[in-house]
């Protein structure tokens, strides 16, 4: 990829005006930051932001300058371990994220980050992404959302890809932008932050490419916009709560590609922030996907060369090891069904649980009382535990297949480790396809 180092004056301008706009009107007052404690709390008061999964939370709080200089410090020479320790174990998407974490802004002196290493590697991996994709029906290691995360920060940390590839791949039609036949927000809007990025790329000057790939890239950004306003609620939600943040940012940095009455910017921020009041963001990756936007910034935001802004004037931030967020339980019991759905045939239990259980707990106690039929497999991720396998079945990206989790018939948005159960409930774990 070649490099310019001197960027059109005009073109500098113009892109940094586009997101600027729509932030300084949509972005939640100096006054009204306070709102955002609840966010802040949840993102550091939790067993999930540990290890590699504390990437998105690090990025969130980096961007929105909500730590002090000795937090920073610390949590990125923490971080900096963890990614050493766990790379070559990462798939594509968590290293693409910890680069964009540990590049948010250039922190204290003293510590030394080796970006272009971690870019190498990281193109490694989405080369192997796009192998997979090549030789397995258009299916990648991962998922788009990762593949998105790729190219953000191949992009940003001047990493090598194709751009006629990443033309080709980001169509809006293809099928990994959805997931059984319902167009997923939070990917479309992470490959419109890619997107917008390679083409300021091409823009800029910075990658020569034929003119057709950016008019193709220009129509996907414009497509996907609109099928993201597609998904827009009554009450100014963009898809669900916790696709809601990160389609901000798309629109923020899309301003050009709709009419005002098409997005009431301040009606979704003032639904966030009622959601936040009320406990919505209860999961640490939920609350850091939604803060960047109410600081009006977004992941393009990015520049490992620009000095971190510090302080917080909101709550102090203890860097101290987290406690859980575990829902808390009572002593008196509850009888729930539990099934496990392969195909056509179905295994159930009644099952007794404590009062205020989470779904992996019933999962734990069917595996107790009959392991031969209810065994289970689950990795700890940001949004909480993730079922990879049951009865020795493992989900696999390759071949579009998943655990779902069901409550009464209906699945889940919520996962394993946060859904609570009630008395009575016929929760399912369903062998799926998307």
């Amino acid at each position: 990829m070649r490099q310019s180092h001197q960027l059109p004056l005009v073109g500098l301008l113009l892109f940094s005006l586009i997101p600027r706009q729509q932030c300084e009107i949509c972005k939640v007052s100096k006054e009204n930051k306070t709102a955002l404690k609840p966010l802040v709390h949840t993102m550091i008061s939790s067993n999930y932001t540990k290890g590699i999964q504390a990437a998105k939370v690090l990025l969130s709080l980096r961007l929105g300058g909500f730590l002090n200089q000795n937090q920073d410090q610390h949590l990125i020479e923490q971080f900096i371990l963890t990614v050493r320790s766990t790379e070559p174990s990462l798939t594509s998407g968590q290293l693409a994220l910890a680069i964009l974490a540990l590049g948010a802004c250039k922190g204290t002196d003293g510590i030394s980050i080796n970006y272009s290493e971690l870019v190498k590697k990281l193109g490694n991996k989405y080369k192997a992404e796009i192998k997979n994709m090549e030789d397995h029906d258009g299916n990648p290691l991962t998922n788009y959302y990762q593949l998105s995360l790729d190219v953000l920060a191949l992009c940003l940390f001047s990493g090598n890809y194709s751009v006629p590839k990443v033309a080709e791949i980001f169509k809006p039609g293809n099928k990994n932008y959805y997931f059984h036949k319902q167009f997923s927000v939070d990917t479309g809007a992470m490959a419109v932050l890619a997107l917008t990025c390679v083409k300021r790329s091409i823009t800029s000057g910075q990658n020569k490419i034929d003119t057709k790939d950016l008019d193709n890239i220009d129509n996907h950004i414009k497509l996907l916009i609109r099928k993201i306003l597609s998904q827009k609620t009554e009450n100014g939600l963009l898809g669900n709560i916790d696709s809601t943040g990160e389609a901000m940012q798309a629109l923020f940095v899309s301003s050009n590609y709709y009419n005002k009455n098409q997005w009431v910017c301040q009606k979704t921020r003032d639904t966030v922030l009622k959601e936040i009041s009320q406990g919505a963001f209860r999961m640490p990756t939920a609350a850091a996907q939604i803060l960047p936007a109410l600081m009006g910034k977004t992941y393009l935001n990015v520049n490992k060369d620009s000095s971190c802004v510090y302080g917080s004037d909101i709550s102090h931030i203890s860097t101290q090891k987290p406690i859980s967020v575990t829902p808390a339980v009572s002593a008196s019991q509850i009888k729930v069904n539990y099934s496990v759905v392969i195909n056509n045939a179905k295994d159930r239990i009644v099952v007794s649980v404590a009062n205020g259980s989470v779904f992996l707990k019933v999962m734990e106690q069917a595996q107790k009382e009959n392991a031969a039929l209810f065994s289970f497999t689950a990795e700890e991720t940001s949004w909480g535990p993730y079922i990879t396998t049951v009865r020795g079945i493992k989900a696999n990206t390759t071949n579009r297949t998943y655990w779902e989790l069901l409550s009464n018939g209906e699945p889940l948005s919520e996962g394993a480790g946060s859904y609570v159960v009630h008395a009575g409930d016929d929760l399912e774990v369903r062998w799926s396809t998307y």
